[in-house]
């Protein structure tokens, strides 16, 4: 700490603030006025800048100003925090936690759409047009999820352009979870079944796209030419609890793929993946 009375620009450049932002707290009651001296300016103590310190860094955690200056005024004053501030620090950690882990799958959906306009540069070779749709495999372990969703969701998006299919290297039979988060969004996929991709070796396909989680399952290799995408999700199948937690993440999954279904829809289309095969 400092021994002298500083000025207010010292005293915001030793907080990493601007001298706008302490006038503003202090306007919003959040620090206190500083003593007026003779001179007509404000000087500051070093209570002033622990204070203004502790406020910053509460703002930087995510607390509202009024909520910063009362829990700073507390550790200043009192020498320790107050109870409250714990369970609010961790409310922000939670907080900054779940942003994290969206911009986690925003990197990873941006990682997806590069690798389709990549796939989609491939396809562009062959400019003879045919009016046969673009062929397109879903394929994941137990085609039951993932894999299925996104079948019906390309379907549903894609219309008469796309013909599409899902399947499995171990077909375990459609997750009731599935058809009721495709319900949800208005598909009917009661009559839906899992499929081998054995059912599918051989065809002509121009995109195999796998579903599997990046990091804890290995997705099964189809073989063939065709452009390979992968689609890194998480097994919603894996969530424990209650049916509303478990129903909530087939539907993230439903959205998930969403996210990714309708911008390959667009590349796929402007590619002519459709060409037929030379």
């Amino acid at each position: 700490m400092y021994g002298r009375a500083v000025k207010v620009s010292e005293l915001a450049r030793r907080s990493g603030v601007a001298a706008s932002a302490v006038r503003f707290y202090e306007a919003a009651g959040v620090l206190p006025l500083a003593r007026r001296e003779a001179n007509g300016y404000r000087e500051y103590t070093d209570d002033d800048l622990a204070r203004l310190r502790v406020v910053v860094a509460l703002r930087r955690l995510g607390l509202p100003p009024q909520d910063a200056g009362r829990l700073a005024a507390l550790c200043v004053e009192r020498g320790a925090p107050d109870l409250d501030l714990a369970p609010l620090i961790a409310a922000q950690r939670a907080t900054i936690a779940a942003r994290r882990e969206e911009l986690d799958r925003l990197e990873a959906e941006l990682a997806d759409l590069e690798e389709t306009i990549a796939a989609a540069g491939r396809a562009t070779g062959d400019a003879t047009m045919s009016d046969r749709p673009i062929r397109v495999l879903f394929v994941c372990t137990g085609n039951s999820a993932r894999s299925q969703m996104a079948e019906a969701l390309l379907g549903r998006f894609g219309g008469a352009a796309f013909e599409v299919r899902s399947a499995g290297t171990e077909p375990a039979g459609v997750n009731p979870y599935t058809i009721r988060a495709l319900a949800a969004v208005g598909i009917d996929w009661s009559g839906a079944r899992s499929t081998s991709v054995t059912e599918f070796v051989g065809e002509p396909w121009d995109y195999v796209i796998t579903v599997c989680d990046r990091a804890r399952q290995a997705c099964p290799v189809f073989p063939g030419e065709h452009d390979a995408l992968h689609w890194g999700l998480d097994d919603p199948a894996e969530v424990t609890g209650t049916d509303e937690d478990k129903l909530a993440a087939f539907e993230r999954t439903v959205m998930e793929l969403t996210a990714r279904i309708r911008p390959f829809i667009e590349v796929a289309r402007r590619a002519g993946a459709g060409a037929t095969p030379s």
